[in-house]
């Protein structure tokens, strides 16, 4: 069966020189002193255990065009057809997707503080650089999506016909709210842009009922699967009940996957094979691994 996948990931180390990373909370300055251990974007590591890590940081680095190739050979493997791609900076992502236009689709991230800058910067991007999308996520900007700084890029999206695939889920970094992707915020959103095509990113858990019954109510709002071991979705107690009984039924059009393989320290294969495994109709199974991905995001 072929996939398209909402998120994917450039493997290896790579060869450019280290971001300055996500903020921490508050006022900036020299005099900031560093958080505790197992503080902050740090509790993820003891939440996500990312099989071969020891292997990757021995390895050597890539360039872009390097990662992007052998991204490009796995999906081959894995019968991956398209992958939607976003990285910590813009450019290593035009770059990733101009190397392989066919296969790769690039969502950018601008800041809402940015104000207008950030709206022609979004429009350069989509018109000279082939970005197809925009991420919203508010665990590093630290305001929730409904917060009215996104709404001239909500606009452009609209503008630009381009989709806005936004962070809904709690956060685990335990420096900041843990609700800023709580799903209630796309309620203002869906209603402000009926014409904004929005993609719940990580499908909304443990808020699960919640988001089941926005995408119920709002036309324009879908949803997709990623950081999530599919397998999970169909163990009793996990919260996913809801989720896995109306994306059968009455939501199965609106949901689609996110691999994210490499934080589930996973290969694409063993990933879409839980998909497979999941107690979902074989119609069903087709249009979250690839239908709806095809219609909505509008790639084949």
């Amino acid at each position: 069966m072929n996939v398209i996948d909402l998120e994917t990931y450039l493997p290896g180390p790579s060869n450019e020189p280290p971001s300055a990373g996500r903020e921490l909370p508050g006022p900036p300055g020299p005099d900031r002193l560093p958080p505790p251990p197992d503080y902050g974007f740090a509790h993820y590591d003891t939440i996500f255990t990312r099989r071969g890590s020891d292997e990757l940081s021995r390895a050597e680095p890539m360039s872009t065009a390097e990662r992007a190739d052998e991204l490009v050979r796995l999906m081959d493997e894995a019968n991956v057809v398209k992958g939607f791609l976003s990285t910590s900076r813009n450019a290593v992502t035009v770059e990733a997707i101009n190397r392989h236009p066919s296969r790769l689709i690039g969502i950018c991230h601008l800041s809402p503080y940015d104000g207008m800058r950030a709206v022609r910067e979004l429009e350069r991007l989509v018109k000279e650089d082939n970005i197809r999308g925009m991420s919203v996520a508010a665990l590093n900007d630290m305001v929730p999506a409904s917060d009215r700084r996104y709404y001239p890029l909500y606009a452009k999206c609209v503008e630009l016909e381009i989709p806005v695939r936004i962070y809904t889920a709690m956060t685990y970094a335990s420096d900041r709210p843990y609700e800023l992707g709580h799903p209630r915020h796309l309620d203002q959103v869906a209603m402000d842009f009926p014409e904004l095509t929005i993609i719940a990113g990580l499908a909304g858990w443990p808020w699960v009922n919640e988001m089941v019954g926005l995408l119920r109510r709002h036309g324009n709002l879908f949803c997709d699967t990623a950081a999530h071991r599919p397998r999970h979705f169909a163990t009793p107690g996990s919260g996913w009940e809801q989720f896995l009984q109306f994306g059968n039924t009455l939501l199965q059009d609106k949901v689609m996957v996110g691999l994210s393989w490499t934080l589930l320290g996973m290969s694409m294969e063993e990933v879409i094979q839980e998909y497979l495994d999941l107690p979902l109709k074989d119609s069903v199974k087709e249009k979250w691994l690839y239908g709806n991905a095809a219609r909505i995001m509008r790639v084949g």
